[in-house]
C-alpha cells in the first residue's frame, strides 16, 4: 500500500462528526474490482469484463439496499481514473473500510456446506472424515477468505433460512433467483481452517506490503463473520442481496 493510499484509509477510518454531514447522497467507496480474465469461472453479463463492487461502510450493507452496488463494465470504457476520488463525509463503521490490496486469484476445489447435504450423504461424508481425522467443514467443504463465486459460507451464529424466509434468498427488486457472487471474509484462514492456508504465507516475507497476511484487507465483518454477496441471475444490474453468516 502506497503512502497516499495509507493516508486515504486512515482519513476514512478517522470519520467525521455526523452533525456536520451534508445533505444528499454520500459517495460509495470501492470494495473490490475484478476482471473477467482473472476469474474465468465467474459469469459476467454479455459485453462486460470488469466488475466493481461499491459500498457505504456501515450497518446498511445487509439485505438489499443501495448501500451495496455492482458496476458491470467494459474495461476499455475506463479512459481516465480520478486522481482524487470523492470520499464520504462520514463512515459509520471503520472496520468496513478495506486497505488496498493487489489480488492474486487462485482456483480451488471446494464442496457444499454440510447444511446443504441430504442426511444420508451427510452421514457417509462425516463418517469418512472421522476415519481420516479431518474436518469436513473446516478442511474440505467451503474455502475461507475473500472469494468470487463458490459455495455460500456455512452458518455460524444463525440457522439456515426456513421456508417462510424464502424472500431472503430472492432478488429484492424482481424476486428472481440469486447466485453467490462474492464472499467478504474477516480473515483468509483461522485456527480451524489451516489446511486452506497458502504455503507461501508460512512466514512473513521481508518487504511484504500487508500489515497482516491472514487479513490483508484489515476488515472485520460483525464479530469475525462473513458477508455473502448474491447477484440476480436474470438481471445482474439489480441491487445485490447480502447475508451475514
Amino acid at each position: 500500500m502506497s503512502a497516499q493510499e495509507s493516508e486515504t484509509v486512515e482519513r476514512l477510518r478517522a470519520g467525521h462528526d455526523p452533525a456536520l454531514l451534508p445533505t444528499g447522497p454520500q459517495p460509495l467507496i470501492p470494495l473490490v474490482q475484478l476482471y473477467a480474465r482473472d476469474v474465468p469461472a465467474l459469469p459476467f453479463p454479455e459485453g462486460a469484463d470488469l466488475l466493481q463492487v461499491l459500498w457505504a461502510p456501515g450497518s446498511g450493507i445487509e439485505g438489499c439496499s443501495a448501500n451495496v452496488q455492482l458496476r458491470w463494465r467494459r474495461a476499455s470504457d475506463v479512459q481516465e481514473v480520478l486522481r482524487t476520488p470523492p470520499e464520504p463525509a462520514y463512515v459509520e463503521c471503520d472496520d468496513h473500510v478495506p486497505e488496498p490490496c493487489l489480488l492474486q486469484p487462485e482456483s480451488v476445489q471446494e464442496f457444499p456446506p454440510g447444511h446443504l447435504l441430504d442426511q444420508a450423504l451427510k452421514k457417509r461424508v462425516y463418517d469418512w472424515c472421522e476415519q481420516k481425522s479431518v474436518s469436513y467443514q473446516s478442511d474440505l467443504s467451503v474455502a475461507p477468505g475473500w472469494k468470487a463465486g463458490g459455495w455460500p459460507a456455512p452458518f455460524t451464529f444463525r440457522d439456515p433460512a426456513d421456508s417462510d424466509e424464502d424472500e431472503e434468498w430472492q432478488c429484492g427488486e424482481c424476486g428472481g433467483r440469486l447466485e453467490a457472487l462474492l464472499t467478504v471474509d474477516s480473515s483468509e484462514w483461522d485456527g480451524n481452517s489451516g489446511s486452506w492456508r497458502p504455503a507461501e504465507t508460512a512466514s512473513k516475507l521481508v518487504g511484504d506490503p500487508y500489515r497482516s497476511l491472514r487479513n490483508p484487507t484489515m476488515m472485520t465483518i460483525g464479530r469475525g463473520y462473513t458477508l455473502q454477496v448474491y447477484s440476480c441471475v436474470s438481471t445482474p444490474s439489480h441491487l445485490p442481496r447480502t447475508i451475514m453468516q
